[in-house]
């Protein structure tokens, strides 16, 4: 076992074994597979394939943006919804990308990422026993939050190749328990962007069913073949909708947790007091070099996709060169690949060969999954990678023909 040689985290089975009070919600919570991956990869100094850091250059002027804050000694307190600044650029990009109107001043908050922008959201909506409907294979931060604070996650399946849902199931899926249902897309781990009618489809039993849309957008600039949509561009879907993005991906500032949440002003208030309550603020000058970011010509997202473009491809071949399946995301810079079943005993066993023998990691698909046993022959490979460690990976993982 690779844990076994790069060693477990010895201080968290010290806190399991203490006899000193424990919450009954984090009894059972454990460390994600995403990071158990990465850290066992970066103590045997691999290349990792599992967290998506987006360990690439940011952009100069969003760098620069934040030098300058820290110089002009921006670092107080911001206001709970963010700086005004910030909120305005968030308000012109939601309005010429998303096509969503919004009032800086009431319709946008800033948030610590976009991880923060659902926490703060899942608890301004819901109470300990509400269902929320979740697609599945999912984001498994999304369904852990869930899980946390006490609500229930139902879920609608996608398949692939294509990751297709069941009309009949999603409609089955939702119930008087029903409070929200959480669409992320582009997708993590599947890539898949969400159509249009799959969009219209969801905003009509949702209106139905009078419950919230949560959408995670955070991929949104990453896409292919597929165009982006959201779904609180819809008229009849724009008061239920609570639409959620940031700059980690974009900008690639994985670190600086700046996220945002955009919607209906009186919800809005309350996720930003809640914000405050745990956060207090994003980090001051970070917000300042989002706002430059937002800045930023047309040209540098449309490098962005070209980029993504060809690493998408280059994991592509190589995973068919190595005899896995891939699943051709169309959005942002995930992939899921089956490789027979037999080869290894399970994705967890995949997984883990493939790290020890060539030193690169990537996450079992039966971690994304509401029934493990439906990913236990696939993997998740993340290749947003500077090139050069990109195809530093794929020459690895190529001895595995």
């Amino acid at each position: 076992m690779v844990e076994e040689r790069y060693g477990k985290n010895e201080s968290m089975n010290k806190v399991a074994t203490t006899t000193l009070p424990m919450a009954d919600r984090v009894k059972g919570i454990r460390q994600s597979d995403i990071r158990r991956y990465s850290a066992i990869c970066q103590a045997m100094g691999g290349v990792n394939l599992s967290q998506g850091v987006c360990d690439q250059p940011a952009p100069k002027e969003v760098k620069e943006a934040a030098k300058r804050a820290i110089d002009e000694d921006h670092a107080i307190y911001t206001h709970l919804k963010g700086i005004a600044p910030l909120r305005q650029a968030i308000a012109g990009k939601m309005r010429a990308f998303n096509g969503i109107e919004c009032d800086p001043e009431t319709q946008v908050a800033v948030n610590v990422g976009t991880a923060g922008s659902f926490a703060c959201t899942s608890l301004s909506i819901l109470n300990p026993g509400d269902e929320v409907l979740i697609f599945s294979p999912y984001y498994s931060y999304h369904v852990n939050l869930l899980s946390l604070i006490g609500a229930k996650p139902t879920y609608v399946d996608l398949k692939p190749p294509q990751w297709n849902y069941d009309s009949a199931q999603l409609a089955a899926a939702f119930n008087a328990r029903t409070r929200m249902i959480v669409i992320n897309t582009p997708a993590n781990p599947t890539g898949k962007v969400f159509s249009r009618e799959e969009l219209k489809e969801i905003a009509a039993l949702a209106d139905r069913h009078n419950c919230w849309i949560v959408t995670d957008e955070i991929y949104e600039y990453i896409t292919h073949e597929a165009p982006h949509v959201s779904i609180g561009a819809f008229p009849e879907a724009r008061e239920r909708t609570l639409t959620i993005s940031g700059a980690s991906k974009t900008y690639a500032v994985t670190g600086w947790r700046v996220g945002y949440t955009v919607g209906a002003a009186d919800m809005i208030e309350r996720i930003a007091v809640v914000s405050d309550l745990f956060y207090i603020c994003a980090p001051a000058p970070l917000q300042h070099g989002i706002v430059a970011g937002l800045g930023l010509p047309q040209s540098y997202y449309e490098q962005m996709r070209k980029d993504y473009e060809i690493k998408r491809n280059l994991m592509a071949d190589t995973l068919r060169g190595i005899g896995f399946t891939p699943y051709l995301p169309t959005g942002s810079y995930y992939m899921l690949a089956a490789f027979e079943r037999g080869r290894w005993s399970g994705a967890v066993a995949a997984a883990e060969s493939i790290l020890e023998s060539t030193g690169v990691a990537s996450v079992p698909g039966s971690a994304f999954y509401r029934n493990p046993a439906d990913g236990e022959n696939q993997l998740r490979f993340c290749y947003a990678k500077k090139m050069p460690e990109l195809e530093e990976a794929c020459r690895r993982l190529m001895k595995l023909r």
